[in-house]
């Protein structure tokens, strides 16, 4: 009899689950909202999270819908993830369970209670869970255009009956998309230093009033504001289920890019004084800048030309981390220098005055940590000719 019962129970739950994502019916007490999750404390969760959730109390539901989850099932997952090609997954979880992941790692959580009418709540509940079968599950995924924040942007539009205004809040100034990374990860940062070097041109661009929400906090900011074509507001005003507890965060300023590549320029003008002093050159420093610049050169070629990532492109941190300075380290090591190595040192000086004039024109950004390591270079590069020359 007790087999014949957990067999009766376990074939309901199976018929229950199958129903559910055949085709579930919301009550008319169902609530739609968008959560929006503060940043984390390290870089991939830096600039927070944005969900749906779903809360039927009638029918004992409450679920969150997430697209920001990753396909670590997916084959050559770091290879696919470095080119660009790496497909997200909707994620979908009991609410109990997000809030409790959440609020442990100390990251605030705040609602938006969207105000559709039933039919669309139904609508958009049913666009998730045909989002969430497995053969709907994956989508490419792309930081600035398509991410777990504009989803949720492009879900609710395509789920009303009427046009979503999405006007721009009071205050908001005029910033690229570097700009607003900014605003997560401060620019003396080794975050903000590695996205600053492998990021190009583009993301310096003054992005749209619908660009801003590639962010889930400007998702937050532009509901609150929207309004749908009936005149009604799309969002209720936000209620903050967490808050983050407010500590002091260290600064790290001794180990801050500035700093340590600070110390590295330094040491570069110090021994680049001692062999102009005495006239020599430390040919060891030469291979190892130039083996550095050019691999790192080498690798922003790759990015631009070789991945589907299109905030690389046209990326002018090539001018000082040039690809082919690694040819000019053998030629460098030899007694007799050939003319042509004094042609390419003036070449790669007025590719550094070039960066340059490209940042103060406003064409591109670059990190600020690396100011120490570019004079150095340019000061290095000016000796190694004098020497070279007279020798």
């Amino acid at each position: 009899m007790q087999i014949k019962l957990r067999l009766s129970f376990y074939l309901i739950l199976f018929i229950s689950f199958f129903s559910f994502g055949q085709g579930f019916k919301l009550s008319e007490n169902a609530r739609i909202s968008v959560l929006t999750f503060g940043p984390g404390h390290s870089l991939n969760d830096a600039f927070g999270h944005s969900a749906f959730r779903i809360n039927d109390p009638t029918k004992g539901l409450d679920l969150v819908y997430g697209y920001g989850e990753y396909d670590f099932d997916a084959p050559n997952f770091y290879l696919k993830f470095a080119r660009g090609k790496l497909n997200y997954l909707i994620s979908r979880h009991n609410y109990s369970d997000v809030y409790y992941h959440y609020s442990s790692y100390d990251r605030s959580i705040s609602e938006q209670i969207l105000n559709l009418s039933f039919l669309e709540k139904q609508k958009l509940f049913s666009a998730l869970e045909n989002n969430y079968k497995p053969e709907n599950r994956r989508y490419l995924y792309d930081f600035f255009y398509d991410n777990c924040a504009t989803r949720i942007r492009d879900v609710t539009q395509s789920n009303t009956a009427s046009t979503i205004n999405f006007t721009a809040p009071n205050k908001l100034k005029n910033s690229s998309f570097r700009d607003l990374i900014y605003e997560h990860v401060p620019k003396n940062s080794w975050g903000s230093l590695g996205i600053d070097i492998a990021l190009g041109s583009l993301i310096d661009r003054e992005v749209s009033a619908r660009e801003y929400m590639f962010l889930p906090k400007y998702i937050s900011r532009f509901f609150a504001d929207a309004t749908m074509g009936n005149g009604k507001k799309l969002a209720q005003q936000k209620t903050i289920l967490y808050k983050e507890k407010e500590t002091k965060k260290s600064s790290n300023g001794f180990l801050s890019p500035l700093v340590i590549l600070g110390v590295l320029g330094f040491l570069i003008l110090y021994l680049t004084y001692k062999d102009y002093t005495s006239n020599k050159r430390t040919k060891w420093l030469d291979t190892l800048l130039l083996f550095c610049t050019g691999s790192i050169g080498v690798l922003l070629l790759l990015l631009w030309f070789a991945t589907d990532h299109t905030a690389t492109n046209y990326n002018y941190n090539l001018l000082w981390a040039f690809p082919l300075n690694l040819i000019l380290i053998r030629p460098l090591l030899m007694v007799k220098v050939k003319n042509w190595v004094r042609a390419f040192l003036k070449f790669l000086m007025i590719s550094l005055c070039l960066m340059t004039l490209h940042w103060i024109i406003g064409v591109q950004v670059f990190a600020v940590g690396l100011i120490p390591i570019l004079i150095a270079l340019i000061v290095r590069y000016l000796f190694i000719l004098q020497h070279i020359t007279t020798k």
